[in-house]
């Protein structure tokens, strides 16, 4: 970041259970924003009104990065279901999502693969777009309309 560039520090909401004793560390996501973009970053947590809030002060978001994957409908409160993603995203006034926490080992009980089937039609229905790389894929921040393909669908057969 250059000297014109500014980092701040948001709300999340998530739950510290980490260790003996529960509730010891605080959780936050990020935005970082620069003469050219302003780049979001969730970090874990659930669904609230602090997506709103951060969107009507920030927004509009060039780049949301977001959890998307590791959820449960009994861990609501601490990790987004995918329809909640494009909700948060949408009220961050977010042009772009970049999925994340999604596609490695299985901590939840839902597919590895459902995080992003769920994922990418509901955010055309909110004008986002969404973009879904290969693990290692080149995103460019300056292309709005790059191409990804749905490798995760390959991997199915």
């Amino acid at each position: 970041m250059d000297s014109n560039s500014v980092l701040y520090t948001l709300p999340a909401r998530h739950k510290s259970g980490r260790g003996l004793r529960q509730n010891k560390t605080l959780w936050v996501s990020f935005l970082i924003q620069t003469p050219k973009a302003k780049i979001y970053i969730s970090g874990d947590g659930g669904y609230d009104q602090h997506f709103k809030a951060i969107g009507d002060e920030f927004g509009p978001i060039d780049l949301a990065i977001m959890e998307n994957g590791q959820y449960d409908s009994a861990w609501h409160y601490v990790h987004l279901l995918p329809e909640e993603v494009i909700k948060a995203a949408n009220d961050l006034r977010a042009e772009s999502l970049l999925p994340v926490h999604h596609s490695k080992f299985v901590l939840a009980r839902h597919p590895w693969d459902e995080p992003l089937n769920k994922i990418v039609s509901p955010g055309t229905a909110y004008r986002i777009s969404v973009a879904t790389p290969l693990i290692g894929e080149v995103v460019n921040l300056n292309d709005p309309i790059q191409i990804f393909y749905p490798w995760w669908k390959d991997l199915r057969q």
